[in-house]
């Protein structure tokens, strides 16, 4: 049977544009698998909001997230890419979690570059490390995992506060590094999105920001264009959480709307 990195490997190295639903418990995980999506999302956001009841800034660690992605990871039979913030500290904390999510079977894990506490890809007042010392938390992800078709994502939030020049500069550095995938968070327009995907050698995700559009920095696009503007993998990190948070508040209305008729 093949191997779950495997198959997460030849989804991103593949012609198709790869449709990431961003997942954030067994649930959702299930919902995924079973609509027929080769594969999956954990984001960081997702769990920290369901598990905290909080934002994305920076307040989930490195037990929480691992603990959570565990149990996610064994609850369906497709490859799951997860989110790792910043990996939680330094090269040597990069090392050791990238050691104990493959472990627990997930087929991949996504490290970023922003500086801690982070923050959602899509708030204001982010700013990055220096980009060699992202580079060598990359280079400490590679040499960690043991399976060669593990997959590392990078990211970058260098848009906002450098600008694309320096997006572009980064995930080419983080390239060389060993990533597998690169993701530049909130580009700014298809533009920007074409400028980077042109300009970096490895597969490009984009982050479709569903749900937070009052905060959302790119615009909405159709996997169709994203496709044709070089785009190879997309998420949907927001997508499953606002419909589950607008499903539970129309059953808490009905609730008390019946209960108020009893009355």
């Amino acid at each position: 049977m093949e191997k779950l990195t495997t198959r997460l490997r030849k989804l991103i190295n593949g012609k198709e544009l790869v449709i990431q639903p961003g997942i954030f418990d067994g649930y959702s995980a299930r919902l995924v698998e079973q609509a027929g999506y080769p594969s999956g999302f954990i984001s960081g956001a997702g769990i920290a909001e369901a598990q905290l009841g909080q934002p994305d800034i920076g307040l989930m660690g490195f037990e929480l997230n691992l603990n959570a992605v565990r149990m996610i990871a064994a609850s369906v039979s497709i490859p799951l890419l997860v989110d790792a913030d910043t990996g939680y500290g330094n090269a040597i904390n990069v090392y050791h979690y990238t050691r104990a999510i493959e472990q627990a079977g997930l087929a991949g894990v996504m490290f970023e570059d922003q500086t801690w506490p982070k923050r959602c890809g899509h708030m204001a007042g982010k700013s990055v490390i220096a980009a060699d010392e992202m580079a060598e938390k990359i280079r400490a992800a590679v040499e960690a995992r043991r399976d060669p078709d593990f997959v590392i994502k990078s990211r970058t939030d260098a848009l906002a506060p450098l600008g694309i020049n320096e997006v572009v500069k980064r995930l080419n550095l983080y390239a060389e590094a060993g990533a597998d995938l690169v993701f530049a968070d909130a580009l700014l327009s298809e533009e920007d999105i074409a400028t980077v995907a042109r300009n970096v050698p490895k597969p490009l995700c984009v982050n479709m920001g569903f749900g937070i559009r009052k905060r959302a920095t790119t615009p909405l696009i159709s996997p169709q264009r994203l496709a044709e503007l070089g785009v190879r993998v997309v998420i949907y990190p927001r997508l499953l959480t606002a419909c589950a948070i607008k499903g539970m508040q129309n059953g808490l209305a009905a609730l008390k709307d019946a209960t108020a008729q009893r009355e």
